[in-house]
């Protein structure tokens, strides 16, 4: 059950549960967390309908959920059954799902508690002189019923909270690990949206290693611009649309003969291959999706891969009786080795054998002067000797 009631601010119409965090509205984020706990309907207790609460019944609906709207705790009791274990999700509240799941054992109801301190100044409600509620529990179906004690107005997740504290549900502790950073966080208005989006990036990405400058790079470019890219909405999507045209773009250079300037926009794609990547898997995320078995960053890197191709060989120009297999062989060995080293050889140098954005700036280099083929062969050889000389990455 989520409740869709308080406004965001004072004298303004939209409720907190529709502020966004990391491109989608809090709403959504608690959706995915119902995918997460295996949830088959979801409750929305709200005043009445909007197009925004339209939107979160069709991405309900799309991922196999039953959605029903409740206008208030009377029409609840008719929706949930005595048979139902029913889970109350606060309005405002941001968490990550890896953080609740392992709370409940699916099966013994129970309300999440935190200590005290600290949790009211975040807006969690106080339970005793100790303890506040975390904002989420799992409570048997029937205590819906007793919320007919309570006046009509009332706050739903509040009154349930106390009905089922009365009624002897346990108190369960969530760890200290889960309450760090922006895991668990209450949420009231833009401005601490806003916040929690940037820590919540912080989180995710500043810690991800790997992947060499290309990534290096692209870590650094949405910690500093996803959040305004993210509140904007479809953040990946116009960046893997900037990819598509950067390799376009440099296709026409490497036609035209400046395969210098082709070389540096295909290292620009390739930056924005991963960022588009750290995006959409914090998109998918805030939406509760699981990752496609082919990404759409490993499509375009492919494309990366052939653009970087196709201007090594604008660049090395075929000579008069030389064979198609022999001016192919040098910049198609390149790139194979690109993909296979890092693949079977273990060790921190291989991260640069497969960086993209690394070798096409090489090779822009190698084009300022002319020598656009000797490089590439110094490449796949020295690729060939780091192959060798590393040893192989385990399997399992």
């Amino acid at each position: 059950m989520l409740a869709i009631t308080e406004p965001a601010l004072a004298g303004q119409p939209r409720p907190r549960a529709f502020l966004r965090v990391g491109g989608a509205t809090l709403a959504q984020h608690q959706l995915g967390l119902a995918l997460a706990l295996d949830c088959q309907r979801v409750i929305c207790v709200a005043r009445g309908t909007s197009p925004e609460l339209i939107a979160l019944q069709h991405a309900a609906e799309n991922a196999g959920l039953q959605f029903y709207i409740s206008t208030g705790s009377r029409p609840l009791s008719g929706l949930v059954t005595a048979q139902d274990e029913l889970v109350v999700v606060s309005e405002g509240l941001f968490v990550d799902p890896a953080s609740v799941v392992p709370c409940f054992d699916g099966t013994t109801p129970a309300v999440l508690v935190q200590p005290v301190e600290g949790a009211l100044a975040e807006g969690f409600e106080r339970i005793d002189l100790n303890r506040a509620g975390a904002g989420i529990m799992q409570i048997p179906g029937r205590l819906v019923e007793n919320l007919h004690e309570l006046p009509s107005d009332c706050d739903v997740p509040s009154g349930l909270m106390r009905i089922a504290l009365q009624s002897g549900v346990a108190m369960r502790e969530i760890p200290a690990p889960a309450r760090t950073a922006a895991n668990w966080r209450m949420v009231h208005d833009d401005t601490e949206a806003h916040g929690v989006e940037i820590e919540w990036l912080r989180a995710r990405f500043s810690q991800v290693q790997g992947g060499g400058t290309g990534a290096a790079i692209a870590r650094h470019g949405v910690l500093t611009f996803g959040s305004s890219l993210l509140h904007a909405g479809n953040a990946s999507n116009v960046l893997s649309a900037a990819v598509l045209v950067a390799l376009s773009i440099s296709g026409g250079l490497a036609w035209f003969g400046a395969s210098l300037f082709g070389f540096l926009l295909v290292a620009l794609a390739g930056v924005l291959v991963e960022s588009s990547r750290l995006l959409r898997a914090a998109e998918r995320q805030s939406l509760g999706q699981l990752p496609p078995a082919i990404p759409r960053a490993d499509a375009l890197g492919w494309l990366v891969d052939v653009a970087l191709g196709g201007l090594m060989l604008a660049s090395v120009p075929r000579l008069f009786g030389e064979t198609l297999l022999s001016w192919l062989f040098p910049p198609v060995m390149l790139i194979l080795l690109m993909t296979l080293v890092p693949r079977v050889v273990a060790g921190g140098p291989v991260r640069l054998a497969g960086d993209r954005v690394l070798i096409a700036l090489v090779l822009a280099f190698a084009a300022a002067f002319g020598q656009v083929e000797p490089v590439v062969e110094i490449m796949a050889v020295a690729l060939v000797i780091v192959g060798m000389a590393l040893p192989l990455r385990r399997q399992g």
